[in-house]
């Protein structure tokens, strides 16, 4: 129990015991659906569940690419595109931003791009009128969508960062997470690269979890009026309980994910609630927590 305020997180079973609550599903994809490699036992099942059951599901990935290449990337691990409604990226929300320069920031960036990321995010510059520049010498700002290389480390970045952060590019981050699973392995992410940037001075826009922005999106994409029967599901407090929270609709946090052995989490074992309580409670707090997007 909180010695706070004597607030005890709620964990349920599986997806069963709290369906009836939502009529729409906002559900994160990495360490909820899939863990890298492939979707996590009965998760396809449990989402075909909730399609008969009436409920509309919107897919949100801190992706930094658009929606579609996610929507092919998750089909080729396992989970057809049939098995959901709508899918919606960080990546999406930036390029949409790139192409149609909505506010004041983005009217202000200029055209030549310094990218940090891999190659296979390259795609997020087709069809924007920019020019891709090689170092920070020559750019107007940096669009960053994570790191090269699966062993790289924000150290890996800091000279590119710091010429960067010397000429006062402003960064615009298209995936905000911290670190991702990929199979057993932890990686970084941009939102890594986009902390340091920050703390170093930089000016970062932020875009996808937890930000309202993509929330907002989904909500839209989803048709339910009553924000009360919407539940955004997600493994990471920082992300996925803070944009539901700050969205005004309920959370809940799947704990077999990223910070499954912070959690206690063993598959086919119950949830302590004394422990994940004294985990959650100076965090985001969420609705309730499950083990894993199961029936």
């Amino acid at each position: 129990m909180s010695e706070a305020d004597g607030w005890v997180v709620p964990v349920v079973g599986g997806i069963e015991e709290i369906a009836h609550r939502y009529d729409g599903f906002i559900l994160d994809v990495w360490g909820v659906l899939h863990n890298g490699v492939e979707p996590y036992p009965r998760v396809v099942d449990t989402l075909y569940r909730l399609k008969r059951a009436g409920k509309r599901l919107c897919v949100l990935s801190n992706a930094p690419v658009q929606a579609e290449t996610v929507a092919g990337r998750i089909e080729k691990i396992g989970i057809p595109r049939d098995a959901y409604h709508h899918i919606m990226t960080s990546g999406e929300e930036v390029w949409q931003h790139l192409k149609h320069r909505p506010d004041a920031f983005y009217q202000g960036l200029g055209r030549r791009v310094l990218h940090i990321g891999p190659e296979r995010d390259k795609g997020m510059l087709d069809g924007l009128d920019l020019e891709r520049v090689e170092d920070a010498g020559a750019a107007d700002f940096v669009l960053n969508t994570g790191p090269g290389e699966p062993a790289d480390t924000v150290a890996t970045y800091q000279p590119v960062l710091d010429a960067a952060l010397a000429r006062n590019l402003p960064m615009v981050c298209a995936n905000p997470d911290l670190t991702v699973m990929r199979g057993p392995e932890v990686l970084i992410c941009a939102g890594s690269l986009a902390q340091a940037y920050e703390a170093g001075g930089g000016t970062v826009r932020w875009h996808g979890k937890p930000f309202p922005g993509v929330y907002r999106t989904c909500l839209a994409l989803l048709g339910v009026a009553d924000k009360r029967r919407i539940v955004g599901c997600g493994d990471s407090p920082r992300t996925d309980v803070a944009g539901a929270n700050a969205a005004g609709i309920d959370s809940l946090l799947v704990a077999g994910g990223l910070h499954a052995d912070e959690y206690r989490f063993v598959p086919g074992n119950r949830l302590d609630p004394q422990h994940l309580t004294r985990v959650l409670t100076d965090g985001p707090r969420p609705t309730a927590v499950v083990g894993r997007l199961n029936w």
